[in-house]
């Protein structure tokens, strides 16, 4: 009996040591899950329009815009949907998985949409602004070129989730030169992910 009452005295004071340090250790570990750096992982970019674009070159530097701005980003190979509603196809969410992403980017050229808040330039054939770029071959001393602005839509899933953290749109002009169109563009979009992740990580 004495020897239990004794056992008893010497554990108490361990469980009162573990018992405080709980509250210590757990609040911790959950602080160092959320100041985890997510990972995102973009779908190569798809072309839905008539023009021509470098597609694995924008692909690849919007994967570099967002790590400049401090996200862990891997470019894929599957690449985003030509639909115009965005969402992962089975290879993107397949790919995403094996490369243990949090969320996938999907970035899409498509024609713009009528833009109620874009002041249009108006000539016979619609709302074109003319590009009187020198480096055009079809500008300069022959005249501007018209070039409508295209739209990139792009959206921003969380792994497992069908329901986007971003779902939107920037307009954007095509260069006379395939390999220099939409590169600012890439910027612009990383800038508006890297942003929204921003706030949700506060």
């Amino acid at each position: 009996m004495y020897y239990c009452k004794m056992v008893r005295c010497r554990m108490r004071p361990c469980l009162l040591a573990a018992i405080l340090l709980c509250p210590v250790l757990l609040p911790a570990q959950s602080g160092s899950r959320e100041s985890e750096n997510p990972r995102v992982c973009v779908a190569m970019l798809a072309n839905a329009s008539t023009v021509s674009a470098s597609l694995e070159r924008l692909t690849e530097l919007l994967a570099k815009s967002l790590k400049r701005g401090k996200v862990d980003a891997v470019a894929m190979d599957s690449s985003t949907t030509k639909d115009r509603a965005l969402m992962p196809t089975s290879r993107n969410t397949a790919e995403s998985d094996e490369k243990h992403c949090d969320y996938t980017l999907l970035t899409q050229i498509a024609e713009a949409r009528a833009h109620p808040a874009e002041p249009p330039t108006l000539r016979p054939n619609g709302p074109i602004v003319p590009s009187v770029d020198a480096s055009d071959p079809l500008g300069g001393s022959s005249g501007p070129v018209y070039r409508d602005n295209m739209q990139i839509n792009f959206a921003l899933f969380r792994a497992s989730h069908h329901d986007p953290v971003v779902d939107t749109y920037i307009l954007e002009r095509a260069s006379a030169n395939v390999s220099e169109s939409f590169l600012s563009a890439m910027d612009r979009v990383a800038n508006r992910v890297s942003h929204d992740l921003k706030k949700k990580s506060e």
